[in-house]
């Protein structure tokens, strides 16, 4: 991950598309440090490597890393199943994470060194309509675009 002396690595990476070999390679040459697991559903046996009881011992002994849960960038079932049924659009979604997350408070409640040589998980393949975006972004919006993002894909 490239980033300037004011700003700290993060990436980000979906799971769904890709083999197990493919996704922790991505990782390991990120030189990620710290999974940060954003999903809703993170135990469901469709995550196949990917699962809660499984990510963190792949994680320690193939990319030398730690798993994190941040609950409090998941979205809420609702909204989610809402934005994959089509009846929200992608600018409706973005607007009603951001409120979410605002009411979470998480730029005062997350401590932004969590962030450094982190990944942020998330199920879907491209970056392009994943709330791990909106996230990132959101942040970035709050703590003086400190995030330098790559999307791992």
């Amino acid at each position: 991950m490239k980033h300037d002396k004011n700003t700290l690595p993060v990436a980000s990476i979906g799971f769904t598309g890709k083999t197990a070999h493919k996704f922790f390679d991505l990782l390991k040459e990120a030189r990620v440090r710290t999974v940060l697991d954003v999903r809703l559903n993170n135990t469901s046996q469709l995550a196949g490597f990917a699962k809660k009881q499984d990510l963190p011992y792949f994680l320690e002994h193939l990319c030398d890393a730690k798993y994190v849960e941040v609950p409090e960038l998941a979205p809420e079932p609702d909204m989610l199943k809402r934005y994959q049924r089509k009846e929200m659009s992608w600018e409706n979604m973005r607007d009603a994470y951001f409120d979410l997350i605002a009411k979470r408070r998480v730029e005062s409640n997350l401590d932004i060194a969590l962030f450094e040589s982190g990944c942020l998980l998330c199920s879907e393949h491209l970056p392009h309509h994943c709330h791990r975006t909106l996230a990132l972004e959101y942040l970035n919006q709050h703590w003086n675009n400190r995030l330098s993002v790559t999307h791992l894909t």
